[in-house]
């Protein structure tokens, strides 16, 4: 027997003599053995994708369409701007194009991302002002036919204003009513640089002053700019500025009692938390612009204070309070999502504009001013000017005074108080201040007044602030009667 026609068998079975035949039909057995044995394998691999696919469809069916992970926008989340187009239209500026590469099959080229979301603003701005001009153009056609066609009578007029009003949709009274707010902010700029100039002019013929920007070597001071800087001061004091009459022109439920109550509670509570004057001063000035604006009931107006300060100290401190410490100096009677409402309220009704001077702005200027002439103790007539301009933050009639004006009494009648052998006012004074003797007349009277506490104003929190020892007690201290002769050029 030849050895190609013995073959090996499986463990158990009795070896026996193979033929050719045999030996075939071993061969075949095996082949079938391992085509059914890779069958089995494809059905089963089969059944498993199926499962899944099922699977995954049952999940899709149950899981509700806005669990699905979405496709962010590029530039639409990251330039923190409201986008005026559609979302479609954010899509498609940031629309990915795909391109297969030379001997690469399906590789993917990145072409340049669209114009930004600024350029499609622009483009819209544009494509609006020209949608408008076309607009009037076509009125003004139309207006010319009907003037044309008939004759010049109160009819034919009427029948055109009745065109201009039918082709004026709401859209574009919104687009110019927008357009004339910004004419009224740059008519309002105008007059505050021919009020700085008039100013300037008042000035410029007087004598020689103290230059108190010669010191360039202290950068705080900001001595090379310190002069640009207060003139554009002076120019948005003009600009943001509350109305002096809102309580009779906007509230119908607020007084100026129950505004110089809140504000006297706010100064406890800044010195309750123990911070800096400057919120103290932002926190009366967005409470004036918001009740210039919108009218609140008498039960919002605490809160509107709490929030206010909330807004001020967030922009002033270094460590602001937290919402929560609000709501507890409070006693709980406001809760934290009404403060955070309401702040969102101011923000947007204020336009997010929280920088605004005060009298304490122009204060930290004039009293540099005043320090470099004035022979007494430069700590004293520091405090006693504080305590003046803050007095006039609780009193309602102050807020037809420029900050500015109020800044400039109160050295006035900081320095009358503390010396009376000389003329409390001085040339270098005048320069830095843009003010004369006489243009204060009327507003160191009225700080004089409060002072003297004529009116006995029950409110007493500053008072009691100043009679501290840390401030030398200068709550204490009382001014002697203004003479005329002072307020003489």
């Amino acid at each position: 027997m030849k050895k190609e026609n013995i073959v090996k068998v499986a463990v158990g079975e009795p070896t026996a003599r193979i033929t050719r035949a045999r030996a075939a039909a071993y061969r075949q057995s095996e082949a079938m053995a391992s085509k059914e044995l890779s069958m089995l394998q494809d059905e089963k691999l089969i059944q498993r994708i199926n499962s899944k696919r099922v699977a995954l469809d049952e999940r899709n069916e149950n899981t509700p369409a806005c669990s699905q992970p979405k496709r962010r926008a590029v530039l639409k989340d990251i330039t923190n701007v409201v986008c005026d187009i559609s979302h479609k239209k954010c899509l498609n500026a940031t629309k990915i194009s795909r391109s297969k590469k030379k001997g690469r099959k399906g590789s993917i080229n990145v072409s340049k991302v669209a114009p930004s979301i600024a350029a499609e603003r622009y483009q819209l701005a544009v494509d609006s002002a020209t949608s408008i001009g076309q607009e009037v153009e076509n009125t003004s056609l139309q207006v010319a036919k009907v003037v044309s066609s008939a004759k010049l009578d109160k009819n034919s007029l009427c029948h055109a204003n009745e065109i201009i009003r039918k082709d004026c949709d709401k859209d574009s009274q919104l687009k110019m009513q927008e357009l004339g707010n910004h004419l009224q902010l740059q008519r309002i700029s105008k007059k505050a640089e021919k009020f700085l100039k008039k100013e300037k002019s008042a000035v410029s013929a007087t004598p020689d002053f103290t230059d108190i920007d010669a010191d360039l070597r202290d950068p705080q001071f900001c001595s090379q700019y310190a002069s640009d800087i207060y003139r554009n001061l002076h120019v948005a004091e003009i600009i943001r500025r509350p109305d002096s009459r809102y309580t009779e022109r906007v509230q119908q439920d607020i007084t100026p009692t129950m505004r110089r109550i809140l504000i006297d509670w706010l100064v406890e509570v800044c010195e309750e938390y123990k911070l800096v004057p400057d919120t103290l001063y932002l926190t009366v000035h967005l409470v004036d612009m918001f009740l210039s604006q919108k009218c609140i009931l008498r039960q919002k107006l605490q809160l509107l204070g709490i929030t206010c300060m909330l807004i001020a100290s967030k922009y002033e401190e270094i460590c602001a309070p937290g919402v929560e410490e609000f709501c507890f100096i409070t006693d709980n009677t406001y809760t934290k999502s009404e403060i955070l409402e309401l702040e969102s309220q101011v923000l947007n009704g204020l336009g997010f504009q929280l920088s605004a001077p005060t009298a304490k702005t122009f204060l930290r200027r004039f009293l540099r001013a005043a320090h470099s002439s004035y022979e007494g103790s430069s700590l004293e007539l520091e405090f006693l000017a504080k305590y003046l301009t803050e007095l006039t933050l609780v009193h309602y009639d102050f807020l037809k005074f420029l900050p500015s004006a109020i800044a400039a009494s109160a050295i006035f009648l900081a320095r009358w108080t503390l010396k009376q052998s000389g003329n409390p006012w001085n040339s270098t004074l005048e320069y830095y201040t843009k003010y004369k003797a006489a243009d204060l007349k009327t507003t160191v009277l009225a700080l004089q007044s409060l002072q003297l506490n004529s009116d006995a104003c029950p409110s007493n929190a500053i008072r009691a602030k100043y009679h501290q020892d840390k401030f030398n007690r200068v709550a204490a201290l009382l001014s002697p009667e203004l003479c005329d002769t002072l307020f003489q050029t």
